[in-house]
């Protein structure tokens, strides 16, 4: 009996996660299937775009339409009358002495609790205010990117995948993820939250977080178009940066918005839609971010519209055997953040994420960012660099060596990028 119900709970996870023996991933460089990206500097009616006017005015809504409608869901729009924060905690002399930690408790449907999300703030001291800073949702509570007993661990919500875990257990374990004292030194503020405060990640068919209020957007969105869960990350974190364009110690002109892996796609797709990111950063975001999907290479569309249905919108079920049919990829996503400085980064062992595949994306979407008066890849050529040498200007990217993670040795890269397009 106890060798069935295992059988029966690991059939189970197979169906959750994917694990069976056909999944549709593709790890030989062979099995590439000749492919043609679409220009980005052509218009749907063939107009060649020449000149920054005729991008703003036309092409660039043309790309952003397609992504919203063909893959992630169309970003709904925000009642800010009923968007409310508050300052709950702080500690004054956080990492000590050098930052003020702060917890701020963020409401998307005032008067009602829920939903809502808790952000941790974290503020150098003796540093000229407001500051910069880097916007990022954490994947296990705020309690995890720190050991630091003050952090209050995420409410247990219906819901949400830290129900029932011990947060005593959890505290610190992802603080490798989150160099809290690399960043505060170096002048910027942190800021994060528990990404599932805003939409749990399963597929609940937009039944609980942020999703019942999208309802008075979208009545004349058709169903298959409607938002997907990356869309409801997206709207969240614009809902964070509203925020902060009230608080006193933040500039929020200087956010970084930043994402690891599911939320490296959500930061591309947020950093699209609300153009006052200051910076976009993507790491191991792989398919579905920054890795073109043409490619077919690691993780398909295919395997995952089938294991995580809705990160997309129904829309992008219809390209899953041939993602040659999409009618765009994913270096049109980086282009649609350009001019804004933007850094792609992968990992050696990071297969399934398509490390060449973000790099072609990265070097695809330059003649965008060159257009529009930047210096774009920096002249970086078309194959992918060494591993541990970062390439490219406005458009970066690394190759870093080791395994599907967020490390120091990436933050350093993301800091030091920061200093040169952030810094006064």
């Amino acid at each position: 009996m106890t060798i069935l119900i295992f059988l029966a709970a690991f059939c189970a996870a197979a169906v959750v996660f994917g694990f069976n023996e056909e999944r549709d991933e593709n790890f030989d460089e062979s099995k590439v299937v000749p492919y043609t990206l679409p220009d980005p500097l052509i218009c749907g009616d063939g107009t060649p775009v020449t000149t920054p006017e005729l991008w703003h005015r036309k092409r660039r809504g043309e790309i952003l339409d397609l992504f919203a409608t063909q893959m992630y869901g169309v970003m709904p729009e925000c009642d800010r009358s009923k968007l409310r924060w508050e300052t709950r905690r702080v500690n004054p002399a956080a990492l000590g002495g050098k930052a003020v930690f702060k917890e701020v408790r963020v409401w998307f449907d005032a008067p009602n609790p829920y939903p809502k999300i808790d952000i941790l703030i974290c503020i150098p001291r003796n540093t000229e205010m407001p500051v910069p800073a880097f916007l990022g949702l954490n994947f296990n509570g705020n309690h995890t990117v720190s050991d630091d007993p003050w952090i209050s661990p995420p409410d247990n919500d219906e819901g949400n995948h830290v129900r029932g875990k011990d947060p005593q257990r959890q505290r610190g374990t992802m603080k490798h993820r989150w160099p809290i004292e690399m960043i505060i030194d170096r002048g910027y503020a942190l800021i994060t939250g528990y990404y599932e405060d805003i939409d749990p990640d399963f597929d609940d068919k937009r039944q609980n977080g942020v999703h019942p209020l999208f309802a008075p957007f979208e009545t004349e969105v058709p169903e298959p178009s409607r938002a997907a869960t990356f869309t409801a990350w997206g709207w969240g974190l614009s809902r964070i940066l509203d925020c902060l364009e009230e608080m006193p110690e933040i500039d929020a002109e200087r956010v970084a918005l930043l994402g690891h892996s599911r939320l490296g796609k959500t930061a591309l797709w947020t950093g699209a839609n609300d153009t006052r990111f200051a910076m976009v950063i993507s790491n191991d975001s792989g398919c579905g971010g920054a890795a073109l999907s043409r490619r077919s290479f690691g993780e398909t569309p295919k395997l995952l519209v089938t294991v995580r249905p809705h990160w997309f919108c129904p829309c992008f079920t219809r390209y899953a055997e041939d993602p040659r049919e999409i009618p765009f990829d994913q270096h049109e996503l980086i282009a649609l953040i350009a001019p804004r400085p933007v850094y792609i980064a992968s990992a050696d062992d990071d297969l399934p994420a398509d490390p060449k595949g973000e790099y072609l994306a990265a070097w695809n979407a330059d003649p965008v960012y060159r257009l529009l008066g930047t210096d774009g890849i920096g002249g970086a050529p078309d194959v992918p660099p060494e591993t541990d040498v970062p390439v490219g200007a406005t458009i970066r990217y690394h190759r870093r060596s080791g395994k599907h993670d967020l490390t120091s040795y990436d933050w350093e890269q993301y800091i030091s990028f920061a200093d040169m397009y952030m810094k006064r």
